[in-house]
């Protein structure tokens, strides 16, 4: 997470990384958040995309990772130390079609909290329920997909990112916000340490002098 100052401008660059099971949608939910169109199908191409837009009179750059699930033994849930290291932010998503896909999204939330453990405050994540268009395929019901935020303090939405834009940005805005609060709180908290430590160490000069 990256903020730029100078007189003209504060430009906000924040990293987000999708991940998730294969055709649950992550490709189509990056797209549709870049171009406002929805295109069903791709092939197997990891990358990362950066888009620039204007909100609330600032400039914000996203960086999104749209992941590939692994295809070997480490497991659908297996998520990089240079994914982990790379990342402001999580994006998980699942089919509510297919509940395999929200198992894989249960690991890897479970990764994400277990490698994070050892950095102050937990990093952002939203659970993200895409296909929510095909009601008459759905697996997973929404209370599941709530439940499981509950328990491990996420976001949530439900969508189609078939159908609608809007759905898509709410998604990727939720996230930014959740990431901005939580640079605050990690710049709060330096703040308190580095008045901790001044004082300390003005304490300690005086009980050596």
């Amino acid at each position: 997470y990256v903020v730029q100052t100078n007189n003209l401008f504060q430009k906000v660059e924040a990293n987000f990384l999708l991940l998730g099971a294969e055709s649950v949608g992550k490709s189509a939910l990056t797209v549709r958040f870049l171009t406002r169109r929805f295109i069903g199908e791709y092939g197997d191409i990891e990358s990362i995309y950066s888009h620039t837009d204007r909100i609330d009179g600032r400039d914000i750059c996203f960086n999104i990772w749209d992941s590939l699930c692994p295809q070997n033994d480490e497991g659908a849930g297996h998520i990089s130390d240079r994914q982990l290291q790379w990342a402001d932010g999580f994006i998980l998503v699942y089919s509510i079609c297919d509940r395999a896909s929200f198992n894989v999204v249960r690991q890897q939330v479970k990764r994400i909290r277990q490698a994070k453990s050892k950095f102050p405050g937990a990093p952002p994540i939203v659970i993200v329920g895409n296909k929510r268009d095909l009601q008459h395929r759905r697996t997973v019901s929404s209370e599941e997909g709530r439940l499981l935020t509950l328990s491990t303090n996420c976001g949530f939405f439900e969508i189609s990112a078939a159908e609608t834009y809007h759905g898509v940005q709410l998604v990727f805005h939720e996230l930014l916000d959740l990431i901005r609060e939580a640079r605050a709180l990690k710049k709060g908290a330096a703040g308190i340490k580095g008045i901790v430590r001044s004082m300390s160490a003005v304490f300690g000069r005086k009980r050596t002098e």
